[in-house]
């Protein structure tokens, strides 16, 4: 049997089941390769001391600092009633600020002796606040001892490596660690071809895996940094440039629209002219369309671009052409607001096979899971049949029941709200693959998308249509400024006045109660904070009907409604019959009511910033301008009421969602986890490294265009198999 690379070696051989448990659960590390590529998050040098003065809150944190004052204070306890319960209290500083650590009982013993004046050491603890002062409880510490060999100077000017840690595993355990399991880097198989390496300068993998754990300079730091992070983006790059290559291999039919068809007759019936972005972007779709190829094709724009105008023109061309299109919408008030829209603007031209339908026409079906089964029965077969050419739909769209007559365009609303098992069992229902489109409202940074999308090419609309009016937003403190909340019902009240409509958008539906006992919810450190739970729908809708908006007609959406019901609801909104909407973001995207012109959002911190500008972007949809009011109550300093200014401070949804990842990280640009802590990029940053992620994809192209199976790179290849375990080789290739 062969032996184990070295990097492949579990963790539990090497460093004891212990210690290897430990790293699995809470760092989600398995071998002598995870660790290895578990890099330092910063480092400190012994001689210069962290800032002690900008430490967060509630965060678990290693500083490096001087013990200035140690006491031993005695007291009496319900435990010790005699005056023999013990505290200790270390002063720590850097020069920059002093933070306080206390130890109680027994626990005071070792630092007792160990903690005196003059002592440097490492320390590890979550940072928390007593009698209004900053203070580390019971925390962890490692002592820092020159050797004796060691000189002041070289013992001063020591890098130590400070890694991503939890309250179980310090950072200097992990570090310990690491230096059992370095002699392993000179095994580790550099996936970048030399001639790459070479050309740009870069050390090769084993040192730079020694000089990110063990730096002796800054310059040590550089050249491991830029070396792993073109490691990370090439891998990368070459998984989606093989996926777009293979892409490029499949048939796929083209389809031409004929001219003076449907599309031409629609186009004549348009009451406005194009945006010269919806041209372009229509153009670009076109040619893919007419290509023996299967389109793969991301279109974003901002809220209100017009992209469903330039999806419904791709997918009547493609019905032009003798095929079927399908849009795939993430929810039903969504696919029915869609099939609402798409019916109207074709007017007679939607009316296919039925008295009054114009010549040419084609039947516009909708597919949602709540229809009743004549309903059903009917859409299915006018799909079976190609009788309708365009269906709007939800993921009831993709069961196994659904059978198309020729399947030629699959447009993809919202393309977030969707697992990519359900895009390609959409893609499956085509005789040949049919031609995608991937519609999303959220604009992503240029790097964004070609580091999660490197294999559709992108398409951007970024100029609103004529007679769109601009939105006014503010941030409403409700804490600091009540009366601000106050005005901001009297605005709403105004609005209406002047025979406009609002929505009022809530975080909670406020019917939770329901679930069943014992499930304690969790809470977010917010609803720690201020001690309430968000504000809900149910209730606020009450409190407005009752108090500041009474005479007004206040209606509710939520998601747990019944479909029926909530259509009832935005029909009659639609149609005017409402004051106000109070609802949960089921309003999120598609709703388009051109004469609402106010929205408030409640406890606005609680949602994220795209999610933010998604909601703002449905009222100014029509010739009056907007307003949006984002009522907090958390405090002026707070980083959530800073995010609260951004959204409020710009319009620009390309600067909200670049504001957006810089606070929230890339997400595992791979997997399912499209946002949050669980990257695939460690060293990476999408935003920060631009040119790096655009060089590397360039590279990938040619190295993939000359050799596709990567026989001539094993090394690559293992990179590439390391990178792409089952599920991310089925996600890249489902796509």
């Amino acid at each position: 049997m062969d032996p184990v690379p070295a990097l492949e070696e579990p963790l539990k051989k090497v460093l004891g089941p212990a210690t290897a448990k430990v790293m699995a659960e809470h760092l989600g590390l398995h071998t002598v390769g995870d660790l290895l590529h578990h890099y330092p998050r910063r480092y400190e040098e012994r001689g210069q001391l962290t800032h002690l003065a900008d430490l967060p809150m509630d965060e678990h944190v290693t500083v490096v600092a001087q013990v200035a004052d140690a006491r031993l204070h005695t007291f009496a306890s319900a435990k010790a009633p005699r005056g023999k319960g013990q505290r200790l209290e270390v002063t720590i500083t850097d020069g920059s600020g002093r933070l306080q650590l206390v130890f109680f009982g027994a626990g005071v013993h070792k630092p007792h002796k160990e903690l005196l004046p003059g002592t440097r050491a490492l320390f590890a603890g979550k940072v928390s606040v007593f009698n209004r002062r900053l203070q580390l409880a019971h925390p962890a510490y490692e002592l820092l001892r020159g050797d004796t060999e060691e000189t002041v100077e070289t013992w001063a000017g020591a890098l130590i490596p400070i890694y991503p840690a939890t309250a179980k595993l310090e950072s200097w355990k992990i570090g310990k660690a690491l230096q059992t399991v370095l002699p392993s880097a000179q095994e580790a198989v550099d996936p970048l071809p030399e001639s790459l390496r070479d050309g740009r300068a870069l050390v090769p993998l084993p040192e730079a895996l020694l000089k990110i754990h063990r730096p002796h300079t800054k310059a040590d730091i550089e050249d491991a940094r830029a070396r792993l992070k073109w490691d990370e983006a090439f891998v990368l790059q070459v998984a989606l440039a093989r996926r777009r290559h293979a892409d490029a291999q499949l048939p796929a039919v083209a389809r031409r629209p004929k001219p003076d068809g449907l599309l031409t007759a629609f186009d004549d019936r348009l009451p406005f002219t194009l945006t010269e972005g919806q041209q372009k972007v229509s153009r670009e779709i076109f040619d893919d369309l007419a290509t023996e190829h299967p389109m793969h094709r991301l279109l974003q724009g901002e809220v209100g671009s017009g992209k469903t105008m330039v999806a419904l023109r791709a997918m009547l061309a493609v019905v032009d052409a003798g095929g079927q299109a399908a849009m795939l919408a993430p929810t039903e008030v969504l696919a029915q607001q869609h099939h609402r829209s798409v019916t109207e603007m074709m007017g007679e031209l939607a009316e296919g096979g039925m008295l009054g339908g114009a010549d040419g026409a084609t039947k516009v079906v909708l597919l949602t899971g709540s229809m009743g089964a004549a309903a059903r029965r009917h859409a299915l077969l006018d799909l079976a049949t190609g009788e309708a050419g365009i269906v709007i739909g939800t993921h009831a769209l993709i069961e196994d029941k659904v059978r198309f007559h020729d399947l030629g365009l699959v447009v993809v609303d919202e393309q977030h709200r969707f697992g990519v098992e359900q895009r390609d069992a959409l893609r499956g229902k085509g005789k040949q693959p049919p031609h995608l489109l991937v519609m999303t409202a959220t604009p992503i940074p240029r790097t964004v998308a070609m580091t999660v999308f490197g294999d559709l090419e992108t398409s951007v609309l970024d100029q609103l249509p004529a007679g769109r009016s601009p939105i006014a937003s503010h941030v409403v403190p409700a804490a600091d400024k009540p009366h601000f909340l106050a005005r901001a019902w009297e605005r709403v009240r105004e609005e209406v006045a002047n025979g406009h409509q609002a929505y009022v958008v809530s975080p909670r539906i406020g019917d939770e109660e329901d679930a069943p006992k014992g499930t304690a919810k969790k809470k977010s450190p917010e609803d720690e904070a201020e001690k309430r739970p968000p504000l809900a729908v149910l209730d606020i809708a009450d409190q407005l009907a009752k108090g500041p908006l009474k005479g007004l007609r206040v209606e509710v959406l939520h998601g747990r409604m019944q479909p029926d019901d909530k259509d009832a609801v935005m029909r009659r909104f639609a149609a005017g019959e409402a004051d106000v909407l109070v609802a949960t973001t089921v309003i999120e995207v598609g709703v388009n009511v051109p004469n609402a012109t106010a929205m408030v959002i409640m406890d606005a911190d609680r949602f994220g910033v795209s999610q933010l500008h998604q909601l703002r972007g449905r009222v100014g949809r029509g010739s009056a301008p907007g307003l949006c009011l984002l009522v907090t109550e958390m405090p002026e300093a707070s980083a959530a009421r800073q995010r609260l200014n951004a959204v409020a401070s710009t319009l620009d949804g390309f600067e909200l969602s670049r504001i957006d990842l810089e606070q929230r990280r890339e997400g595992d640009v791979l997997g399912q986890a499209q946002s949050g802590t669980r990257s695939s990029l460690r060293m990476l940053a999408v935003i920060d490294d631009e040119e790096i992620i655009a060089e590397a994809r360039e590279e990938a192209m040619r190295i993939v265009a000359a050799d596709p199976d990567l026989t001539r790179l094993p090394a690559l290849r293992t990179a590439l198999d390391a990178l792409l375990d089952e599920e991310r080789e089925q996600y890249l290739e489902k796509g």
